[in-house]
């Protein structure tokens, strides 16, 4: 619950900040002359690329959240069986060990989007997040019955 409120905080601070930004660069439009108008329509195309990046993002998240609701209905979620250093962190090794079981299960089940999800799961646990990313983003299209791009 933390992570989601933390997430619409960020958001919401993101779209204060793209409409503020808009604005200005609607203000350089307004003023006509071709070196403001240049650097208006240059300051408008931040906060749409902003807002498309905050859109996709949104979009990954709230369908990995989606994957993870139905794989926790089916009783399929990963066991969290990493060992722990004393800070709370999870042990290298530990983390190592579970991916290469969650590896091999993908290797074997390769259209399994469920194989997918888990190991994306594993991928972040040993900290290696754009893998993580594109696991989970291989999740979603198998799931969907998307093409999958390799």
């Amino acid at each position: 619950m933390r992570a989601k409120i933390t997430y619409l905080v960020t958001a919401a601070v993101l779209v204060f900040y793209f409409v503020l930004v808009g604005s200005r660069g609607v203000m350089l439009i307004q003023s006509g002359t071709l070196l403001t108008v240049t650097f208006g329509v240059a300051v408008l195309i931040l906060p749409v690329i902003g807002l498309w990046f905050l859109w996709k993002n949104t979009e990954f998240v709230r369908k990995a959240n989606q994957l993870a609701a139905e794989l926790e209905a089916e009783g399929g979620l990963p066991v969290d069986e990493l060992k722990r250093l004393p800070s709370g962190r999870i042990d290298r090794d530990s983390a190592d060990e579970v991916f290469a079981k969650r590896k091999a299960e993908t290797e074997a089940s390769p259209g399994d989007w469920r194989c997918w999800f888990r190991l994306a799961v594993a991928y972040h646990d040993a900290r290696d997040t754009p893998r993580a990313r594109k696991a989970m983003q291989r999740a979603i299209a198998l799931h969907d019955g998307k093409p999958v791009r390799d």
